[in-house]
């Protein structure tokens, strides 16, 4: 709008009103600029005339039917990884502890009833190797409850670990002072699982393990503790090997696939890599370093 005054010397100014569109593509022009400053990273087309031109990628001048082997390659190796995972061997395996080895006792007795709720539990586990890599032990109740309501109980669990030797002596690794806190989680007459111990490196072929229940005894008198099972759980030795040799033929392929990346943009300056070419650099050798650990 047009205003003019006494005060004007006869000129005439009219007041902006851009309101939220001009704001708009203030904001957007702004934003433009800010990436403006990456355009002499980016890799050109055949059409770009300008100077600063950073290294061409294979990308841009592969033909259709590259593009169509390249996609091919990539499903063959996602089929075959899962027709490998598919028939190939279970991830973990799981072994029931003995029921006679973890109840010596005649079941129906007194002691049985009372010691199922306290222990002490002493299993043996099966042989393991290195393949085994970790071990888990699963508790797993069952209960007498006919209310429908969803009991989440709290108690300690006190764990003592000894692995054998070659010679099947005993070598203490954990002892029973401290306790830890699970949550038994049980609706009508099933319970969840627990998670009694987790060991993260397998040191010895077989290990002996002591468990003892502290809080249990009040949740047994009400609801009636009708069995307890333990679990061993490792990965699977099959499934372990299958992952070794994958990981080291991609180990195998990663180190010549970063030899010639590296070979073909060696007379080339470091500043005139593209942002995909400089970050390609840095993520084989980070992908050598997974496979190899």
């Amino acid at each position: 709008m047009a205003r003019t005054d006494d005060t004007t010397f006869g000129y005439a100014y009219q007041l902006p009103s851009g309101g939220w569109l001009a704001k708009v593509r203030s904001g957007l022009s702004q934003f433009s600029d800010i990436f403006s400053e990456f355009d002499k990273y980016i890799a050109p087309a055949y059409h770009h005339d300008r100077c600063e031109r950073s290294v061409q990628m294979r990308l841009y001048t592969m033909h259709k039917r590259e593009f169509v082997m390249v996609f091919v390659a990539f499903f063959a190796c996602f089929g075959l990884g899962i027709f490998v995972g598919i028939a190939g061997p279970p991830i973990t395996k799981t072994t029931v502890v003995d029921r006679a080895l973890l109840f010596p006792k005649i079941n129906g007795s007194n002691a049985y009833r009372r010691d199922i709720a306290t222990g002490p539990f002493t299993m043996r586990t099966p042989t393991m190797t290195t393949y085994s890599q970790q071990l888990w032990v699963i508790a797993k109740l069952a209960t007498e409850n006919t209310d429908g309501e969803i009991i989440d109980k709290q108690f300690q669990v006190s764990i003592s670990i000894s692995g054998l030797t070659e010679d099947h002596k005993p070598v203490a690794i954990l002892d029973s002072k401290s306790n830890r806190t699970r949550h038994l989680k049980c609706e009508k007459q099933a319970c969840d699982e627990i998670i009694v111990l987790h060991l993260g490196f397998l040191d010895y072929t077989h290990y002996i393990i002591t468990v003892h229940f502290y809080g249990l005894e009040a949740f047994h008198s009400r609801y009636n503790i009708k069995d307890l099972k333990f679990y061993f759980k490792t990965y699977n030795p099959g499934f372990t090997e299958i992952e070794i040799w994958f990981r080291f033929i991609f180990l195998i392929m990663t180190f010549f696939v970063m030899c010639w990346f590296q070979h073909a943009l060696r007379k080339y300056l470091l500043y005139d890599w593209s942002i995909e070419q400089k970050w390609m650099s840095i993520l084989l050798p980070l992908l050598m370093a997974y496979n190899s650990k």
